[in-house]
Protein backbone atom coordinates (compact mmCIF):
# COMPACT_ATOMS: atom_id res chain seq x y z
CA UNK A 1 0.00 0.00 0.00
CA UNK A 2 0.95 3.43 -0.60
CA UNK A 3 -0.38 6.25 1.22
CA UNK A 4 -0.57 9.74 0.01
CA UNK A 5 -1.16 12.72 2.50
CA UNK A 6 -1.26 16.40 1.96
CA UNK A 7 -3.87 19.39 2.20
CA UNK A 8 -6.24 20.28 0.36
CA UNK A 9 -5.84 21.17 -3.24
CA UNK A 10 -1.96 20.37 -2.79
CA UNK A 11 -1.83 17.99 -5.99
CA UNK A 12 -2.07 14.60 -4.36
CA UNK A 13 -3.27 12.66 -7.05
CA UNK A 14 -1.88 14.41 -9.67
CA UNK A 15 1.62 13.39 -7.91
CA UNK A 16 -0.21 9.58 -7.45
CA UNK A 17 -1.14 9.63 -11.35
CA UNK A 18 2.44 10.72 -12.22
CA UNK A 19 4.47 8.59 -10.61
CA UNK A 20 2.42 5.72 -10.17
CA UNK A 21 1.35 5.28 -13.51
CA UNK A 22 -2.67 5.40 -12.77
CA UNK A 23 -5.25 5.79 -15.01
CA UNK A 24 -8.30 7.78 -14.60
CA UNK A 25 -9.87 4.19 -14.94
CA UNK A 26 -8.45 3.21 -11.93
CA UNK A 27 -9.06 6.08 -9.40
CA UNK A 28 -12.45 6.17 -7.17
CA UNK A 29 -13.44 8.97 -5.52
CA UNK A 30 -15.00 8.83 -2.15
CA UNK A 31 -17.89 11.05 -1.19
CA UNK A 32 -18.72 12.58 1.93
CA UNK A 33 -22.12 11.23 2.17
CA UNK A 34 -21.25 7.14 1.94
CA UNK A 35 -18.98 4.46 3.33
CA UNK A 36 -18.22 3.21 0.02
CA UNK A 37 -14.74 1.66 -0.96
CA UNK A 38 -14.47 0.53 -4.27
CA UNK A 39 -11.48 -2.09 -3.87
CA UNK A 40 -11.57 -3.05 -7.74
CA UNK A 41 -10.05 0.66 -8.44
CA UNK A 42 -5.81 0.62 -7.75
CA UNK A 43 -6.51 4.21 -5.97
CA UNK A 44 -8.80 5.47 -3.30
CA UNK A 45 -9.00 9.13 -3.39
CA UNK A 46 -10.42 11.87 -0.85
CA UNK A 47 -10.21 8.66 1.75
CA UNK A 48 -11.11 11.51 4.51
CA UNK A 49 -14.12 11.54 3.29
CA UNK A 50 -14.70 7.96 3.62
CA UNK A 51 -14.04 8.93 7.26
CA UNK A 52 -16.41 11.73 7.76
CA UNK A 53 -19.18 9.12 6.55
CA UNK A 54 -18.15 6.47 8.92
CA UNK A 55 -18.18 8.99 11.88
CA UNK A 56 -21.44 10.93 11.21
CA UNK A 57 -23.46 7.43 10.76
CA UNK A 58 -21.63 6.66 14.73
CA UNK A 59 -18.92 4.01 13.05
CA UNK A 60 -15.00 3.80 13.49
CA UNK A 61 -13.84 3.91 10.35
CA UNK A 62 -10.17 2.58 11.54
CA UNK A 63 -11.82 -0.35 12.46
CA UNK A 64 -13.11 -0.61 9.01
CA UNK A 65 -10.22 -0.44 7.31
CA UNK A 66 -8.98 -2.73 9.79
CA UNK A 67 -11.20 -5.10 8.80
CA UNK A 68 -10.29 -4.89 4.74
CA UNK A 69 -6.84 -4.70 5.37
CA UNK A 70 -5.93 -7.37 3.08
CA UNK A 71 -8.41 -6.38 0.00
CA UNK A 72 -6.02 -2.51 1.10
CA UNK A 73 -2.62 -4.02 0.39
CA UNK A 74 -2.37 -3.19 -3.09
CA UNK A 75 -3.90 0.05 -3.11
CA UNK A 76 -2.75 4.29 -3.30
CA UNK A 77 -4.72 6.09 -0.49
CA UNK A 78 -4.86 9.43 -0.77
CA UNK A 79 -6.18 11.62 2.31
CA UNK A 80 -6.40 15.20 2.88
CA UNK A 81 -5.00 16.10 5.93
CA UNK A 82 -7.47 17.48 8.18
CA UNK A 83 -5.57 17.96 11.29
CA UNK A 84 -4.36 21.81 10.85
CA UNK A 85 -6.16 24.48 11.45
CA UNK A 86 -9.31 25.60 13.48
CA UNK A 87 -10.59 23.13 15.16
CA UNK A 88 -14.54 23.34 15.16
CA UNK A 89 -16.85 23.18 18.43
CA UNK A 90 -19.35 20.52 15.98
CA UNK A 91 -18.62 17.64 17.77
CA UNK A 92 -18.91 15.42 14.55
CA UNK A 93 -16.17 17.84 12.68
CA UNK A 94 -14.28 17.55 15.98
CA UNK A 95 -14.76 13.30 16.08
CA UNK A 96 -14.08 13.38 12.15
CA UNK A 97 -10.88 15.23 12.75
CA UNK A 98 -9.71 12.93 15.54
CA UNK A 99 -11.11 9.73 13.45
CA UNK A 100 -8.58 10.87 10.35
CA UNK A 101 -5.73 11.35 12.10
CA UNK A 102 -6.17 7.87 13.75
CA UNK A 103 -6.56 6.93 10.23
CA UNK A 104 -3.66 8.03 8.47
CA UNK A 105 -1.51 6.85 11.20
CA UNK A 106 -2.99 3.10 11.13
CA UNK A 107 -2.51 3.40 7.23
CA UNK A 108 1.46 5.21 7.42
CA UNK A 109 1.94 1.94 10.17
CA UNK A 110 0.91 -0.80 7.39
CA UNK A 111 1.42 1.01 4.36
CA UNK A 112 4.95 0.35 2.25
CA UNK A 113 5.57 3.85 1.47
CA UNK A 114 4.16 7.55 2.49
CA UNK A 115 4.04 10.19 0.86
CA UNK A 116 3.39 13.90 1.72
CA UNK A 117 2.54 16.26 -0.70
CA UNK A 118 3.13 20.42 -0.66
CA UNK A 119 2.92 22.49 -3.71
CA UNK A 120 2.53 19.31 -5.98
CA UNK A 121 5.59 18.37 -4.03
CA UNK A 122 6.20 14.91 -3.05
CA UNK A 123 8.46 14.01 0.19
CA UNK A 124 8.75 10.39 1.24
CA UNK A 125 8.05 9.81 4.41
CA UNK A 126 8.69 6.30 4.57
Amino acid sequence: MILIFGGAYQGKLDYAIEHYNIKEREIYTCEMDSMKLDFDKKVINHAERFAYACVKEGFNPKDILEEYMEKLRDKVIIFDDISQGIVSIDPVERAWREANGRCMTYLGLQAEEVIRVFCGIGSKVK
